[in-house]
């Protein structure tokens, strides 16, 4: 996948996660749990798009 498509995505991500934080009237406890799964499926997206993610599943401590 080229480098401008995951960078246009990160901020496509943003731009939403920000207009969701700002616009939409939400709880605070229910707007951080979503800020966070946002998060953590952006990290698990990336890892995957840069091939760390099966790396990661194959360790064993």
């Amino acid at each position: 996948m080229p480098l401008l498509t995951i960078f246009l995505v990160l901020i496509i991500v943003g731009v939403l996660l920000w207009a969701v934080n700002t616009y939409i009237p939400m709880d605070h406890k229910i707007k951080n749990i979503f800020n966070i799964v946002v998060v953590i499926v952006t990290i698990i997206w990336l890892l995957k798009v840069f091939g760390l993610f099966g790396y990661l599943m194959n360790v064993h401590a």
